[in-house]
């Protein structure tokens, strides 16, 4: 599976962005989809993550209620909707996918494929 995300950008604090990812070489819809974001010199950190059927969601604590994650199958596309950015939320945006199942404590190794990174630059 080969995964493109997008979208990333410049945006003010409190301002909106959304990032999408698109799927190749591989039945999109076996997939749970993950968004993990990374600071240079940190750790890569989990985001958000969507089940294969978009049943499930899951949130880290950080963007809870900030940030929404969606998928449609049919595009081979996974969105992640940011809104009510901060500062801190400015980091490289990675898309990632594992077979069928996500939860909330993902992590980096959880996952199988991998995106290359957009970036997320928000000014305060």
């Amino acid at each position: 599976v080969q995964l493109q995300a997008s979208g990333g950008g410049l945006v003010q604090a409190g301002g909106s962005l959304r990032v999408s990812c698109v799927a190749s070489g591989g039945a999109f819809s076996n997939y749970a989809m993950g968004w993990f974001r990374q600071v240079p010199g940190l750790e890569r950190e989990f985001v958000a993550a969507i089940s294969w059927n978009g049943g499930n969601t899951y949130y880290a604590d950080s963007v809870q209620g900030r940030f929404t994650i969606s998928r449609d199958n049919a595009k081979n596309t996974v969105y992640l909707q940011m809104n009510s950015l901060k500062p801190e939320d400015t980091a490289a945006y990675y898309c990632a996918a594992r077979p069928w199942t996500a939860w909330n404590t993902l992590t980096p190794t959880d996952m199988d494929y991998w995106g290359q990174g957009t970036q997320v630059t928000v000014s305060s």
